[in-house]
């Protein structure tokens, strides 16, 4: 499904990621890890197509993309209702702003009841508690009908219930042959759900299955490798 070969990203010359090799199979379920700082949203927004400042190669081979994005980059203040925001994951094939028909509403309220909110459409999403709202946005992102799902931090300050209801869908969208691909930062709940894991600190350490990957040697290196003398420009990287 996707493949890096020698990519890098870069802001103004800072190493984000850099010199990742490697692919990740269409149907997997992959944790995306590694410290604070790695690197870990910025490829998940290159392999989104929303991160043009790249050197090397990237192939994603499909153009049936879904992200969820962190909470924090929602406005919850915006005035839309439930209904209404779940039924932005229909833009795509409805076309924004047009009537979702009796069809489009049926697969909205389908969408809501499967992440457990059913009788919240007319509610405003500023209303919703943190973890009513994580629900609403993977409504949001179901009615995508992605080949390739990105999730950014999906479980974060939400309660236990809920990350375990939430985390089934995961497996049910493995199981319907989707790529599922998720940043995360719980490696229990990584090491409980996750057959496979990409740990990177701005370069990769190592991927494979889950509990190769999540060896103490192999985290003390991605510690090691965020480490202040790690940050010296891009170029003078390359040049030692």
């Amino acid at each position: 499904m996707i493949s890096f070969k020698d990519l890098t990203l870069a802001y103004d010359r800072q190493p984000a990621v850099h010199h990742l090799t490697g692919q990740i199979a269409r149907g997997a379920l992959l944790a995306l890890v590694g410290p604070n700082g790695a690197g870990k949203t910025t490829l998940m927004r290159a392999i989104a197509g929303d991160f043009p400042s790249a050197e090397g190669e990237l192939k994603v081979d499909t153009k049936r993309i879904a992200w969820l994005p962190q909470q924090a980059d929602v406005d919850r203040q915006f005035p839309i209702d439930v209904r209404a925001f779940v039924a932005m994951g229909l833009w795509a094939r409805i076309g924004a702003f047009r009537d979702l028909g009796r069809k489009g509403r049926a697969r909205v309220d389908e969408a809501l009841a499967a992440v457990g909110l059913s009788g919240f459409g007319a509610r405003p999403i500023s209303a919703l508690s943190g973890g009513q709202m994580q629900r609403v946005l993977f409504a949001r992102l179901m009615l995508q009908d992605a080949e390739l799902c990105l999730l950014d931090e999906p479980f974060a300050a939400v309660d236990a219930r809920t990350t375990e209801d939430l985390m089934a869908l995961l497996h049910q969208w493995r199981a319907e042959g989707r790529t599922v691909i998720a940043v995360l930062h719980d490696m229990d709940l990584v090491r409980r759900h996750f057959p496979e894991a990409l740990l990177i600190a701005r370069e990769k350490i190592a991927q494979g299955p889950t509990a190769e990957v999540l060896s103490e040697a192999n985290l003390a290196r991605a510690r090691l490798a965020l480490a202040p003398d790690d940050r010296a420009p891009l170029a003078s990287r390359a040049a030692a």
